[in-house]
C-alpha cells in the first residue's frame, strides 16, 4: 500500500480574519474546495468563527452544515418557524443541520468559538468527530485533523519507518485526496482532543 502524501499544514493563528458584515463576529477560513456550480461557489468549506454577540446565521440553500463548539459557554440556535431549536453548549459535540434554514444565534454566557464544516448537498458529505485517545483513523476522499488540545503524532502505517507528522495544538493537517491508513497518538493521555473531519464524495 502506498504511503499517504504529505499533508498541508495549517496554523490557526496565521489565518486571515474576516469580520462579519453585521459586526457580530469573526471568521477564519481553514480550508475550502472551490466549486463552479451555483452562487455559493464551493463544494466544501471548513472555518472557525468567533461569535461575539447575538446574531442571525445566514441561510445557505443546498448546503449541509455541521457546527462544533470549541470554547465558551455556547449558544442557542433557533429557526424562525420553530423547526430547529438547539442548545449548542457541549464542547466537541458536532451538530448537523440544514443550511437551508435561517437561524438566530443567542449566546448563553459571553463570546464563543465554533468550528464549522459546510458541504454541497448530494455531492459531498462530512463526518465530524472528536477523539481523545490513540487510535486508527478511517480513510476519506479528503481529511482534516485539528488538534484542539495537546500535541499529537499522526503516523502512516504501523512501523517506525513509516511517515509521521507532529501536530501541535491549534494546528491542522489537511489531505485533499485519499491518504490511506493513519494512526493518531496524543503526547499526553490526560489532556488531548483531536477533531477529525472526513469528507466523502457521493457516488452514483
Amino acid at each position: 500500500m502506498a504511503r499517504p502524501s504529505a499533508p498541508e499544514r495549517i496554523a490557526l493563528g496565521a489565518l486571515a480574519v474576516q469580520s462579519w458584515k453585521n459586526g457580530a463576529g469573526l471568521t477564519r477560513e481553514i480550508a475550502v474546495s472551490r466549486g463552479d456550480i451555483g452562487p455559493i461557489g464551493f463544494d466544501w468549506r471548513i472555518s472557525l468563527a468567533e461569535v461575539e454577540r447575538d446574531a442571525p446565521f445566514s441561510a445557505y440553500p443546498g448546503i449541509d452544515r455541521c457546527i462544533t463548539l470549541l470554547r465558551g459557554a455556547g449558544m442557542r440556535l433557533q429557526s424562525a418557524d420553530g423547526a430547529l431549536d438547539h442548545a449548542l453548549d457541549t464542547r466537541l459535540q458536532p451538530f448537523h443541520f440544514s443550511g437551508d434554514l435561517s437561524l438566530q444565534a443567542s449566546l448563553r454566557d459571553g463570546a464563543c468559538q465554533d468550528f464549522n464544516v459546510m458541504t454541497r448537498r448530494g455531492v459531498w458529505r462530512a463526518d465530524v468527530g472528536a477523539v481523545h485517545d490513540a487510535g486508527e483513523l478511517q480513510d476519506a476522499d479528503a481529511t482534516l485533523l485539528l488538534a484542539v488540545e495537546g500535541s499529537w503524532t499522526i503516523a502512516a502505517g504501523a512501523t517506525d519507518h513509516d511517515a509521521a507528522w507532529d501536530l501541535p495544538a491549534d494546528h491542522a493537517l489537511l489531505w485533499r485526496s485519499p491518504r490511506g491508513a493513519l494512526r493518531a497518538t496524543p503526547s499526553s493521555p490526560h489532556r488531548a482532543a483531536l477533531l477529525v473531519v472526513r469528507l466523502c464524495q457521493h457516488r452514483s
